[in-house]
């Protein structure tokens, strides 16, 4: 699959996600989407992320989650969307599962980066 059919698949994936999350009563707000390469490079040398991340390549996206208004913080949090993500593609990486767990952040695997 090219990048530019990943990247559509995404943002369809992404929709799905979204209605979803409404449908469970969670309410969301765009966090990181696109990530300039430079971006990328300052937060890996920050340790907050990595050169590779798949936001450079509009792969991935952050989203704040809110339950009856509530601002959610950890990552546990997003279990629910987590596993939905996941089981949309076997390309859908949920954050949540990292070694450094980052439960707002979904993705589609690209290239062998998560």
């Amino acid at each position: 699959m090219t990048l530019g059919e990943k990247q559509r698949l995404f943002t369809r994936l992404v929709g799905l996600l979204i209605e979803f999350a409404y449908q469970q009563g969670y309410e969301l707000t765009f966090g990181d989407a696109y990530r300039t390469p430079e971006k990328a490079a300052e937060n890996a040398a920050q340790g907050v992320g990595v050169k590779s991340s798949l936001h450079t390549k509009r792969l991935a996206i952050d989203f704040n989650l809110f339950k009856g208004g509530t601002f959610q913080t950890n990552s546990e949090d997003h279990l629910e969307l987590g596993i939905f993500w996941e089981g949309l593609h076997s390309l859908c990486r949920w954050g949540g599962r990292f070694h450094k767990p980052d439960g707002n952040h979904y993705s589609l695997e690209h290239e062998g980066v998560k």
